[in-house]
């Protein structure tokens, strides 16, 4: 049975060895298979990071292509390597997405950029070698399988808050036990990073996962990452992490279809949004 967030919590340390234990009992594979698997995954994250910073080709829509290398070559204003790199390494993912090059869904598409951008960016900021991401990435597995216990992970049914929101709080838990946290901290950063997505619509301008979505997970990977730093200070989640799962799962039933991925409401709404979807569509007149 999938453990929920709150046995996660209180699982022996790291976390991700009770959360690969558990899984193998369930299952039945070995440790070593799931370990490999995780580290394919790791490959393909960093494939796709390398080949969206190195390439600025537009998206068949035409709408995003050229950011991620845009920011990655761009001087570094704010002096901030981490969030620049954060930032370029999740959009890097999704623009080749975009591409409909080949990305790790993690959890889904639209929300792929999100965990390569904040852990790998951390590790390479930090000169960590990628052996080093395996257990956390088993922990970002162990953490969306609890999540997705109480709700679909999925625009179409609860809104953005939904995919990012997941995915920022996987990419937190793993951010935190790489950075040697806890399986209480690394819960509590999942917990921080889901609670402050709730109520985030899902409205991608013309039903394409590329506006708002590139953006979107370059600001859910920092946040991701500021989610890990605040719990490896100590600071938690006052609602505990189950019940903000059970409030995420609650507000995406109470949402509109119009902001549930049908491209209905927000910014697929606007003007800009409406001539951009009706060009695509070959209905300029």
């Amino acid at each position: 049975m999938t453990p929920t967030l709150e046995q996660l919590m209180d699982a022996p340390s790291p976390a991700s060895a009770w959360v690969l234990a558990q899984d193998c009992a369930e299952s039945g594979l070995d440790p070593q298979a799931v370990q490999d698997s995780m580290r394919g995954r790791i490959r393909e994250m960093r494939s796709s990071i390398e080949r969206g910073l190195a390439s600025d080709a537009k998206s068949i829509t035409g709408m995003v292509g050229w950011n991620a290398k845009g920011l990655h070559d761009a001087p570094d204003v704010l002096n901030a390597p981490l969030l620049k790199r954060v930032q370029a390494y999740a959009m890097a993912v999704n623009e080749e997405n975009a591409r409909m090059g080949r990305i790790v869904a993690a959890p889904t598409a639209g929300s792929a950029g999100t965990i390569p951008g904040a852990l790998i960016g951390v590790a390479d900021h930090l000169g960590l070698d990628d052996e080093r991401l395996v257990m956390p990435m088993v922990l970002a597995a162990g953490v969306g399988q609890a999540i997705s216990r109480q709700m679909f992970i999925s625009g179409a049914a609860g809104g953005c808050q939904a995919e990012i929101g997941s995915s920022a709080a996987m990419a937190a838990a793993a951010v935190t036990e790489l950075l040697g946290g806890s399986p209480r901290a690394c819960i509590h950063a999942a917990s921080l990073a889901l609670m402050n997505t709730i109520g985030l619509v899902c409205d991608p301008v013309g039903g394409f996962v590329e506006v708002p979505c590139v953006s979107r997970n370059a600001f859910f990977a920092v946040h991701a990452v500021s989610a890990a730093q605040l719990a490896l200070a100590g600071l938690e989640s006052f609602i505990p992490p189950d019940e903000v799962v059970t409030a995420t799962a609650q507000v995406g039933r109470m949402m509109p279809l119009e902001l549930r991925e049908t491209a209905e409401g927000g910014l697929a709404q606007t003007p800009t949004g409406l001539r951009v979807t009706a060009a695509m569509e070959g209905r300029e007149g």
